[in-house]
This record gives C-alpha cells, sequence and structure tokens, in this order.
C-alpha cells in the first residue's frame, strides 16, 4: 500500500493544488453541522470533511473501541497511542484515494460521510489539559532584548542553554473565529506615580505554532529524544494574544500572568507529526552545545511558511504584515518537551506547548507587532491610510501556515481572531 505521504497520490476528491488539505495531509478536526449539531471528529480533504464516526458506524474504520470519534474531542483518539495514530491515517489514506473503490463508488456512503467544508462548524479540536508558553526564536528574543535592555545584554544569560517557557491557562484557550475581548488590567506608564486599572492600550499579537501532545509521560520521569519525538501528535497555528503595558508592569519578580491569560486562539485542524516528516529540516545551530539531556541526533525543525494578515477595523483589505518560517526556531519542539519533562514534570493528553513568537532575521519576517513596529516607534502603514502600532478594537487578524510540496501543499488553514471592545 503506498505511503501516505507519497506525493504521487491523489484524492477521487478533486483537491485544488493550493488546497492546504490534499490527501497528503490529513489533518483532524471536530465538527458539527446544522443538520446533526453533535460535535464528531473529522478529516479535512479538499472542501470536505470525512466524517470520521459515520466511516466508523459503518466498520469502514477500526481504531478500537468503538465512539473513539462520536465526541467532541480528539483526546480519546490521542489516547489510542502512536501505531494507532499511523495505522489510521494510512486506512483514511485508502479509502480517500483515486484508485480505490470502497468509498469512491459507494454513493450512500459518500453522502453521509463527506461533508461540504461550508457546511460544517468548526470546534476546539481537543481539550486542553494544560498550556504552556515557550520563548524559543533567538530573533525574535534578541528584538525584545535589544528594545528594553540593549545590544550588549540582549539575551538573559540562561537563553542559550534551555528553553524558557512560563505556564499559561488551558481555561481560555480557544479555536479560530471566537472574537477576543480586550482585556483589562493594572497599567503604570513610565510616567505615572501610581498604577490605574483600565482597558489595555498596547494589545498584540504573537505568531506561534502549537505543539499537541498525545500521549502521557509519568511524574518523576525524563524523555529521551525519540519518546518525546513519540509523544507529539501533531500542531496547530497559536495566537498567544498579549497585552504589552499590562505585562510590563507585571512581570517584575515572576513572569507573564494576566497579560497572556485572556486569550490565546488555535487553527481548528490539527496537522499530525506524520503529515509533515517530509519538511523536516535541521535547526540553527547551537551554540554552546546544549547540555546531554537536551541533545538531538536528527532534525526537529520543520519548514512551515507562515503569513500573518491584519485588516485594519471599519476596511476590507486586508494586508500581510509578516512572513516568516518555523524553522528559524532556535529551541525545537522535542526540546521544549524533553525540557518540560526533565525536572520530573508530568505531561497529559491534550497538553498544548507554544513554540513562542516566531520571528526570522529580516524586519519582514517579525512574528509581533512589538518588533514590527519598534514598540510603536514605526507604525505599520495599512490599505486605506490607517496605521498600526498595536491592535484597536475591531481590528482582525488572520494566521496562515503551510509546508510546499511538489505539486500539493500541506497547510493548517488559519487561526483568525477579531478584537472587540472591553466592557
Amino acid at each position: 500500500m503506498p505511503h501516505p505521504n507519497d506525493p504521487s497520490l491523489r484524492s477521487f476528491i478533486d483537491v485544488d493544488p493550493a488546497s492546504d488539505f490534499p490527501i497528503q495531509n490529513l489533518p483532524y478536526g471536530v465538527f458539527s453541522t446544522a443538520s446533526n449539531p453533535t460535535p464528531r471528529v473529522g478529516v479535512a480533504i479538499g472542501n470536505y470533511v470525512l466524517d470520521l464516526w459515520e466511516l466508523e458506524q459503518e466498520s469502514r474504520l477500526d481504531v478500537g473501541p468503538l465512539g473513539v470519534f462520536s465526541g467532541p474531542s480528539l483526546n480519546p483518539f490521542m489516547a489510542l497511542g502512536p501505531k494507532v495514530w499511523t495505522n489510521t491515517r494510512a486506512r483514511i489514506s485508502e479509502l480517500l484515494r483515486a484508485d480505490h473503490p470502497e468509498l469512491r463508488d459507494n454513493e450512500e456512503l459518500r453522502k453521509q460521510a463527506l461533508v461540504p467544508m461550508r457546511d460544517v462548524r468548526l470546534h476546539l479540536p481537543f481539550v486542553v489539559s494544560g498550556y504552556t508558553d515557550f520563548y524559543s526564536s533567538k530573533e525574535h528574543a534578541t528584538n525584545v532584548g535589544v528594545m528594553f535592555r540593549g545590544k550588549d545584554n540582549a539575551l538573559q544569560p540562561n537563553w542559550l542553554h534551555m528553553p524558557i517557557a512560563y505556564n499559561g491557562r488551558a481555561s481560555t484557550v480557544v479555536v479560530s473565529g471566537t472574537r477576543v475581548k480586550r482585556p483589562r488590567g493594572q497599567l503604570k506608564p513610565p510616567n505615572a506615580e501610581l498604577p490605574s486599572f483600565a482597558p489595555c492600550k498596547r494589545l498584540d499579537f504573537e505568531l506561534e505554532m502549537g505543539v499537541v501532545i498525545g500521549q502521557p509521560s509519568p511524574m518523576g520521569g525524563m524523555l529521551t529524544e525519540s519518546q518525546a519525538e513519540e509523544m507529539i501528535f501533531g500542531f496547530v497555528l497559536l495566537n498567544d494574544w498579549s497585552a504589552r503595558d499590562i505585562q510590563q508592569w507585571e512581570y517584575v519578580p515572576l513572569g507573564p500572568f494576566l497579560a497572556k491569560a485572556f486569550a490565546t486562539s488555535i487553527s481548528p485542524w490539527v496537522v499530525t507529526r506524520e503529515a509533515l516528516e517530509p519538511f523536516r529540516l535541521n535547526g540553527p545551530e547551537q551554540q554552546p552545545v546544549p547540555l546531554d539531556y537536551l541533545k538531538q541526533t536528527k532534525p526537529q525543525n520543520y519548514d512551515v511558511a507562515l503569513d500573518v494578515s491584519l485588516r485594519a477595523a471599519g476596511t476590507n483589505a486586508p494586508a500581510s504584515i509578516s512572513r516568516t518560517n518555523f524553522k528559524y526556531m532556535y529551541w525545537s519542539s522535542v526540546q521544549q518537551l524533553m525540557h518540560h519533562a526533565s525536572s520530573g514534570c508530568a505531561m497529559n493528553v491534550g497538553d498544548l506547548l507554544g513554540s513562542g513568537t516566531i520571528s526570522g532575521p529580516e524586519k519582514n519576517q517579525r512574528g509581533s507587532l512589538l518588533e514590527i513596529s519598534w514598540n510603536g516607534t514605526e507604525p505599520v502603514e495599512l490599505p486605506g491610510g490607517a496605521k498600526r502600532s498595536f491592535l484597536e478594537d475591531g481590528d482582525s487578524l488572520v494566521m496562515r501556515g503551510w509546508c510546499q510540496g511538489n505539486g500539493y501543499r500541506v497547510g493548517f488553514g488559519e487561526v483568525e481572531g477579531t478584537i472587540v471592545a472591553a466592557e
């Protein structure tokens, strides 16, 4: 049987070469329809969603206990482990192949199992057990350090020795399309004697990838490179919304808190680690050489092109404000996971690890407005004459990501969020 990543594979469903969802991708999500409002698990293929619960009921897909795909999250499926993930993806690929008649020639089953994308509502794809946000782009960390500490002290002494992170809030991780209310908090500008409580005035985005953990690790243990890799089910696009002015006042001495706790948006489709396999590459050279528990023996970065577009409130024309790539990350997702568990921290099915803001070496590759506007000193010019240093009410931000193959692309769809005023 052909491998699901084979570039020559074609589906009996017509898929545009520019689509994010060819047969080589097969990302998982949770969806519902007006005719069947019960959320269940599906796979994106072209402009359709393949209803896995329908296939399971028809005995066309057997992953073990009946009903794994009937619920509102991917967690029960992820808990079954990497062998089941691999076998299931191979079986779905087989069912969708142009040369395989089982689904192609069964008109009744096709009508039941293939739902037009335009008719579905997409939900948060998994129950987020815990959320950790890393700080692993050297370019981003350097830019922020230069802004606030100067060139000679841009990176903190620990940054090149371990992945830096903080524990975020799983309770406010939301799916793409969820409106984001402007957060309130304590603000203290440099010229103010005392803080005040008011809506954030310096609201920002952070372009990130999210790692979805599909297997647990025991409390008190550690992870090898191969163990950490096998625990990763897949990846999503992630926007870690940030209130820069709230953060500036609150972060000393313990780091981010409320400035990062009000909303984190993720894309509705989880692209599997297996689908990204052809796009692996080495990350930047790490100097000094990491300690033994963080060393990698093979490429663990991915060539994922990323784009951010901003539509200013009251306008219809979005403008691209950043184009970068996941490959620039200094610390890989596997290293982040190995470090996370190294103290004995238990990991759970459904844990979400944010990569940290992804910035590249060029000015047009910066992954936040803080960097793009250089802390407000260089406002971004948008179509219609609008300018932005930070986000205003009514602004809409869209992030997209994809890996470009030979004649196809493995994409993530998009993650969108619109800012609404604080009450």
